[in-house]
């Protein structure tokens, strides 16, 4: 005759897991970096109802390409050096060829922005622009930024750094400033914000940014 003693069962324990799994949740979420895509600070067009397609002539566009290659073009020609971007865009806004006589830009003319230039501005303009294959003036410059679908993020913000400091660098100018100092001015100061405004009075950034292309377009 056999007897059976009561011993206890073998069991593991679940109580504390989900204790254990949540605290392992938080200790994850605590510690793992999210990467965040930083975006551009760029200012929209109001939202309006009119539809306009104003024809615009191609000497008014600077047309920079990036390819699938990550190589940049500007006007269907290779430029090896980027840093070269900032003066051609310079050149490009500055051009005059043919400067509007009429206020199309925060009420004021081409004519009476060129006007408003310091003498070095005025100098450089005069000795080295004026060129019939570029812009009639800052009121008709547009800057198209054109990529492909294999063109790399940080090539295009290469490039949009490249563009924007030349606008920078032409604001500040026109107020005794760098580009740097120019960014830097506090608009919530009224003398700075003075500065500020000056700068750009006539001369917006146009910057378009084209619908990219296929790889297999280029």
């Amino acid at each position: 005759m056999s007897y059976r003693k009561d011993r206890p069962k073998n069991e593991v324990n679940a109580g504390s897991m989900a204790d254990i799994a949540f605290l392992l949740l938080i200790f994850f979420l605590v510690t793992t970096q999210i990467a965040t895509d930083k975006g551009l600070p760029m200012v929209l067009p109001p939202k309006t109802d009119v539809i306009t397609d104003t024809p615009i002539n191609e000497r008014n566009i600077l047309k920079i390409q990036i390819n699938s290659l990550d190589q940049l073009l500007v006007e269907e020609e290779l430029l090896e050096d980027i840093s070269q971007l900032r003066a051609m865009v310079y050149d490009f806004v500055l051009n005059f060829r043919s400067p509007n006589a009429k206020k199309v830009v925060d009420d004021i003319s081409d004519v009476e922005v060129f006007n408003s230039l310091p003498p070095s501005m005025k100098s450089h303009i005069r000795a080295n622009l004026g060129k019939d294959t570029s812009s009639d003036g800052p009121s008709k410059a547009v800057v198209s930024i054109k990529t492909d679908r294999g063109s790399t993020y940080q090539k295009y913000i290469e490039v949009v750094d490249e563009v924007f400091a030349a606008y920078y660098k032409i604001y500040g100018e026109r107020v005794g400033l760098s580009a740097e100092e120019y960014r830097k001015l506090n608009r919530t100061d009224p003398e700075q914000r003075y500065l500020y405004d000056k700068g750009k009075r006539g001369i917006n950034k146009a910057v378009s940014l084209a619908e990219p292309t296929k790889a297999a377009e280029n």
